[in-house]
């Protein structure tokens, strides 16, 4: 199965690495000393959504996990219950930097994550 805890609605951020690579370079070069500077393409996205994607693309159901059981079932994965949002507008107009590469959940649509070995 491909679970998320309790309603999945809690979100993560996330960004490509060729995005999140290009900001810190342009952080290097353009911010002020001191700037905070938010990474992530995608301010968050649903677990429940991510859940969903890895589900279907396994053909697996895709189930919610009573939150009291999140830490029992997520041993390895224990912030997957954690909601997480980065704001960017800020580093985006400091930098002038528009992510460029396919989001979180198009990226998991890809094939080669699914790939048999």
């Amino acid at each position: 199965m491909s679970a998320y805890g309790g309603e999945g609605i809690n979100c993560w951020p996330a960004g490509h690495t060729l995005d999140v690579a290009r900001v810190f370079r342009l952080g290097l070069e353009k911010a002020p000393a001191g700037s905070q500077l938010f990474a992530a393409t995608e301010e968050g996205i649903e677990v429940r959504e991510i859940a969903a994607v890895i589900g279907r693309r396994l053909g697996v159901p895709t189930v919610s996990i009573p939150p009291e059981h999140g830490a029992q079932h997520f041993t390895e994965f224990p912030f997957v219950t954690m909601d997480l949002k980065m704001p960017n507008a800020g580093t985006r107009a400091l930098l002038g930097w528009e992510p460029t590469q396919p989001g979180p959940i198009a990226d998991v649509e890809q094939d080669y994550y699914f790939a048999a070995e």
